[in-house]
């Protein structure tokens, strides 16, 4: 066998975890073309990558990464907890999380579009599940960049299954990674007052006109009534600028940014498998079918 196709030969066996005489079986039927032989591989059952690619993935990481200027953030997803502490899928991050601080992308199909070497992000994804034995994907991203006068900070918890990034004017990198922790910790409804739809506070603030609490009060007691009033609604629809500290609970997240002069303009928290519905088992179900089978 020439020396380009015993090659050809360890690549295929490498990417799919297949056994030497399938690969070999694959390649000889498609003149090894090793994109063509992983197909034939998995139309003929050896690997399932095509299979679970309907496979509901509601496991795996969320990742902040800091870079200079740059702050990604990404959720990374397999079937099961135990895949994403797979070295093959914590190294897949790790090359992924360079790549989204170094590439431009303006939509998540760009971001699926970048190459990994040879491939795509996207084939990365099916040549992984085809690897591990469970589906791989890449779910969503978010990237900020500080311009001049801004600083980026971001936070993974320990157990990889939230992570926060935040873009502030301002320069003080600690305090705004304090935020991010904030965030993660308590999952504010939102970010900024702005973010609440405009109705919700014109009806805040009708019903705190309203309140009894004013009637007969001095005009200066009333606005800081209504101040107070206003911060506690806030408080309870979950602003953000408006929660305690979870640090130091004296004082609301604003008044935090405030005295490190900073203006805080995004923050975005994943947690891994929000909104996915995973998939319910009947185990004895499955067991029964199993055994019909045989």
């Amino acid at each position: 066998m020439a020396d380009n196709k015993l090659e050809i030969l360890k690549d295929l066996r490498e990417r799919t975890n297949s056994a030497l005489i399938d690969c070999k079986r694959a390649l000889e039927a498609t003149n090894y073309e090793i994109e063509k032989a992983i197909a034939w591989l998995q139309e003929n059952g050896i690997i399932k990558a095509a299979k679970k690619s309907g496979r509901i993935a509601a496991d795996g990481i969320a990742r902040a990464y800091i870079k200079n200027n740059i702050a990604v953030l990404f959720e990374l997803n397999s079937e099961t907890d135990f895949v994403a502490k797979n070295k093959l899928f914590l190294d897949f991050a790790d090359q992924l999380q360079e790549l989204l601080a170094n590439s431009k992308f303006k939509t998540f199909d760009d971001v699926l579009k970048l190459k990994l070497g040879k491939l795509t992000v996207e084939d990365f994804c099916k040549d992984l599940t085809a690897k591990i034995g469970e589906k791989i994907s890449l779910r969503r991203v978010e990237k900020l960049e500080a311009k001049k006068g801004e600083v980026v900070a971001g936070y993974t918890h320990a157990n990889n299954k939230i992570a926060v990034i935040a873009l502030a004017k301002g320069d003080n990198e600690e305090v705004l990674r304090h935020i991010t922790m904030h965030i993660a910790a308590l999952n504010p409804s939102y970010i900024l007052l702005e973010d609440v739809d405009k109705k919700t506070l014109k009806d805040i603030e009708k019903s705190i006109n309203e309140s009894p609490k004013l009637a007969g009060k001095p005009e200066k007691i009333v606005e800081n009534i209504k101040a107070g009033m206003l911060k506690k609604e806030y408080n309870d629809l979950g602003v953000l600028l408006y929660q305690p500290f979870v640090m130091e609970d004296s004082k609301i997240v604003a008044t935090i940014l405030s005295e490190a002069k900073l203006e805080l303009v995004k923050a975005q928290r994943f947690e891994v498998g929000e909104g996915i519905e995973k998939k319910s088992v009947d185990f004895a179900a499955e067991v029964a079918e199993q055994m019909n089978k045989k």
